[in-house]
């Protein structure tokens, strides 16, 4: 049933300082791009976890592994 369905964002390639990044489990060159908040304990027990630091994630899209980047 197609009618709930998200339409996926097209994969992209990427390159990690000057270099063609590849997944380092299955070798794919083509990835989702997403980001993701570092949560910490005593920013959610102060309710400020819109305060940390965010990560950017490249998403493998043929083994789906998770590729975590701080910059």
């Amino acid at each position: 049933m197609g009618l709930f369905r998200k339409k996926e964002k097209e994969t992209e390639e990427y390159l990690i300082k000057e270099k063609p990044f590849r997944c380092t489990h299955c070798g794919n060159n083509k990835f989702w791009y997403r980001k993701a908040l570092l949560n910490t304990a005593m920013a959610e027990f102060f309710e400020l976890s819109w305060a940390n630091r965010q990560a950017k994630c490249l998403v493998c899209s043929e083994c789906r592994y998770i590729h975590w980047f701080l910059w």
